[in-house]
């Protein structure tokens, strides 16, 4: 198949496929008149890379993935340095995912301080409110 093709079934740009290409990711064979030429195998090296950025890999993070099933391997993750990748990733999330408790404890412990912080009786319209209340009088 040519670039246009590859790049509707894989769902993408034939900009993203050169720039695949351009990043040794993406073989491309030529055929006698120049055009670049695909199969099957080309088409599944695609789909893995889109897979993996769809859930937070950085491009440069699929190479591992790419070489595994270029290797012949039936699946991109079946290779060592695939595993390595897969072990980072993990460990990056678990340091996102503390941060953010963190910072939720942080929001919550704001709140119940800014709610026990309210005065009794009507409650006093904020500054934004009342800048807003006076541009619609």
């Amino acid at each position: 198949m040519r670039i246009g093709e590859l790049a509707e079934r894989a769902r993408v740009s034939t900009r993203t496929l050169r720039y695949y290409e351009s990043r040794g990711l993406l073989p491309a064979r030529r055929s006698v008149n120049g055009y670049r030429v695909y199969g099957d195998d080309e088409l599944r090296l695609v789909e893995q890379i889109r897979t993996l950025q769809d859930v937070g890999f950085e491009l440069e993070e699929t190479r591992p993935f790419v070489e595994c099933l270029q290797a012949g391997h039936p699946a991109g993750d079946a290779c060592p340095a695939s595993l390595d990748v897969y072990r980072r990733k993990l460990a990056e999330l678990d340091v996102l995912i503390a941060e953010l408790r963190a910072v939720r404890e942080q929001v919550g412990a704001q709140l119940v301080r800014a709610e026990a912080e309210l005065p009794e009786g009507p409650v006093p319209l904020c500054e934004l409110s009342r800048a807003r209340q006076n541009e619609q009088e």
